[in-house]
């Protein structure tokens, strides 16, 4: 019997379109091509960072911080196999909780590689050579993005000494010295593991600030921060090789201002330059499925590719390669398939740096209102004037809120500082609804709360803040 959907990819948008296209009614299945559901951000990506940056942390507070709130502690011994078997314990409780919820609602999963053979039929080649064909009203191409590398040179990945963000999650010892190539969220967060742990960590922009895409004034603030904790960077500077040496790898690089070339050697290079949508293998181009000049699959507003019955979701798409993205996609295309209406603002999409202090945007930057001629105010608060936030020693950082100068409308919202992901949420929603600086800043808070910042932020954009 045929499926109404057959999903290729269980990643957050594969997996998230499979269970709710279920829930739905609709006969589904999906295809994974590694042992384990749950994709990159499940396997070698979001969870496994996420669990070596919160120990990282623990360990590096042991370290610097806790003789300042009265805690006495003998010097803290590392035990990095032990660390990663934490971090692979974290992995194996969300990718089974995906297989969970798969059979949950009655999901039928098959391991190989999807291809994609016509519209309504997709080819699984399993790991023995094996093969078998699915039929269905409809496929979703939910492949998601592999490591891009570094246009214009080739890289030879060992994930050993020249390694991704795949290599940097599972390092057996830690190095003496790291060089990041790209100052990007994967750089950055990968980065401060290794440095935290005891690593001489320097970054490399081709850009002139890191984090590019996120406002400069918090761009700026965060690199200060992240210096201050020891990492250095060389900003503006083009890689124009990477390759092993006796010490390790070395990376050669020129600075766009004056063309000087430079080269820095490492134990370490890790390639943290972005990646690339993930469509190798499928047959699209057999079948005609349109593709982007940067490799993206093309659709239209309502997900559709070209060819009838085709859709694709995810970091195979246009848009930031976010898994959040690729979730909300993947339940909306459900909804579509079950003939409902799905929406998605794309310009209410967060984003979130898992550093210490975190780093969290939502809606526009200072720079993309002054490019749109949009005429705005501006509403900042420190963490240092924050009760919670000195209580608990995490007061770098601060509060932006961008509003509409005519409306008050809030256009764009910027954290830098503690439990900057988890508050960045209450400015996201505000925004999906309409809502001003000032129904914000009039909106009561819980006293003492870091989000309290938020509040007063709020207050400073349209009137003044009560603790500044």
């Amino acid at each position: 019997m045929p499926y109404d959907v057959v999903v290729i990819g269980s990643g957050p948008g594969g997996y998230a379109c499979a269970i709710k296209a279920a829930q739905l009614g609709l006969k589904t299945a999906v295809i994974e091509k590694r042992r384990t559901f749950g994709g990159t951000c499940l396997n070698i990506g979001c969870i496994p960072s996420k669990a070596l940056l919160y120990a990282s942390e623990v360990y590096a507070e042991a370290n610097y911080g806790f003789d300042a709130l009265g805690i006495k502690v003998s010097k803290p011994k590392l035990n990095l196999t032990k660390m990663m078997r934490h971090k692979q314990s974290v992995i194996d409780a969300n990718t089974n909780g995906v297989l969970f919820l798969l059979k949950k609602n009655k999901i039928d999963s098959f391991a190989g590689m999807g291809k994609i053979l016509t519209s309504s039929k997709v080819e699984i080649t399993a790991e023995d050579g094996s093969r078998q064909v699915l039929e269905a009203a409809n496929i979703v191409i939910a492949t998601g993005s592999g490591v891009a590398g570094i246009s214009g040179i080739e890289v030879a990945f060992d994930e050993k000494v020249i390694v991704s963000s795949t290599g940097a999650l599972s390092l057996e010892q830690v190095p003496k010295s790291v060089v990041v190539v790209g100052a990007g969220v994967i750089g950055s967060e990968l980065g401060l593991v290794w440095h935290r742990l005891g690593a001489k960590v320097q970054v490399i922009e081709f850009l002139d600030k890191a984090l590019g895409t996120m406002d400069g004034e918090l761009s700026k603030h965060f690199q200060r921060l992240m210096e201050k904790q020891g990492i250095s960077y060389k900003l503006g500077a083009k890689v124009t090789d990477v390759r092993k040496s006796k010490k390790g790898a070395a990376v050669t690089f020129e600075l766009l201002k004056g063309n000087k070339a430079e080269k820095i050697e490492a134990d370490v290079v890790l390639i943290a330059t972005g990646r690339r949508p993930y469509t190798e293998g499928l047959g699209l181009q057999e079948i005609g499925v349109a593709l982007d000049e940067r490799g993206y699959v093309e659709i239209d507003n309502h997900w559709r590719t070209n060819v009838a019955g085709i859709y694709a979701i995810g970091d195979v798409v246009k848009g930031p390669m976010l898994a959040h993205k690729a979730e909300n996609e993947g339940v909306i295309v459900a909804e579509i398939l079950a003939g409902q209406a799905g929406h998605m603002n794309f310009d209410m999409i967060p984003s979130v740096v898992y550093t210490q202090p975190e780093v969290a945007s939502v809606g526009r930057t200072e720079e993309e209102l002054k490019a749109a001629g949009i005429g705005y105010k501006v509403g900042k608060f420190p963490f240092t004037a924050n009760g919670r936030a000195r209580a608990m020693m995490h007061t770098d950082g601060f509060v932006k809120i961008l509003a509409c100068a005519k409306t008050d409308r809030v256009l764009g919202g910027h954290i830098l500082g503690f439990s900057a992901g988890e508050m960045i949420h209450e400015v996201t929603v505000l925004m999906e609804f309409g809502g001003s600086s000032e129904d914000l800043g009039r909106t009561c808070h819980a006293h003492p709360t870091i989000s309290e910042a938020v509040r007063e932020a709020a207050l400073a954009t349209f009137s003044k803040p009560i603790h500044l």
